[in-house]
């Protein structure tokens, strides 16, 4: 079953998924090493990665004092982070309530001031007050989505004249491999063809429990998708950027390295495992 094409309605997917991510909740509570936050100069992996990459496609070069939206953003580690950062005003998207609970509770713990909507990113516009300098997302995120025009359309909306789009993921290419196979070998589609794929899986991608709701759905979308849905939305690419190293063990055989996990070192230059897009409304 896991990662065959099945035809599917959204609201059930999403539905499914909600499900899925609610689970998660305490897990990745317990597993993101939240204690590290006691320390006021701690950020989060991935926003010590992201900021500085962001930062030099600002207008000042600085995330101080801007208002971001963080899109998707889970248990709000990330989120607190970018306010620690410097950001002026943050503002968390879930569709996920416990996940916003969970993030609340967490930025009033250390004194971090954010406001928290539960909407579906695909609806975020109409949720999310105000607009923004940045609009930011990363790792795990657009896969749990079917329509990215609509995704890109809520981004460019959420900008104010002059904003700032940020997105790293996981790489479309690495995500059409055999994540078992002893060899770089091609399994599931690179190109969507607007079905679903459907996963069974009761672990998650941090910690060492499971989760009641096991059944998800997820969508392929490929570079080209990703960037003719920024552009389709009136976005100007700014810059575009691929990796080799991942923040979590997408396959057995990836080794860990400084900054997280990557094939080993005779095949890390032959495939991507991440992409970064900035783009720009004008």
């Amino acid at each position: 079953m896991n990662g065959e094409h099945v035809e599917i309605d959204w609201s059930a997917a999403r539905e499914a998924n909600r499900e899925n991510w609610d689970d998660r909740v305490p897990l990745h509570a317990v597993s993101y090493e939240r204690e590290s936050f006691d320390d006021p100069e701690h950020l989060s992996d991935v926003v010590r990665h992201d900021v500085p990459v962001l930062e030099r496609f600002l207008p000042a070069r600085s995330i101080v004092g801007l208002d971001v939206c963080h899109l998707q953003c889970h248990i709000g580690t990330d989120t607190v982070s970018l306010a620690r950062a410097g950001a002026r005003r943050v503002t968390g998207v879930d569709f996920s309530a416990p996940a916003l609970q969970t993030a609340r509770a967490f930025a009033e713990e250390h004194g971090v001031d954010a406001e928290w909507v539960e909407t579906d990113v695909l609806d975020a516009r109409a949720a999310v007050s105000g607009d923004f300098d940045v609009v930011y997302t990363s790792i795990g995120t657009i896969c749990w989505l079917s329509d990215l025009d609509r995704w890109a359309q809520q981004i460019q909306k959420l900008l104010r004249p002059g904003g700032t789009f940020f997105i790293r993921d996981g790489h479309p290419a690495l995500y059409a491999l055999d994540e078992d196979a002893e060899t770089l070998t091609a399994r599931y589609r690179y190109f969507g063809d607007g079905s679903a794929q459907v996963w069974d899986d009761a672990s998650t991608y941090a910690g060492d429990g499971t989760v009641s709701h096991t059944r998800t759905y997820e969508w392929p979308h490929s570079l080209a998708e990703i960037l003719g849905a920024l552009l389709g939305a009136g976005l100007r690419i700014v810059h575009v950027d691929e990796g080799r190293t991942l923040p979590w063990r997408f396959s057995p055989r990836m080794v860990e390295v400084p900054g997280g996990y990557a094939w080993p070192e005779a095949q890390r230059d032959l495939l991507p495992c991440t992409y970064t897009i900035i783009a720009r409304r004008d």
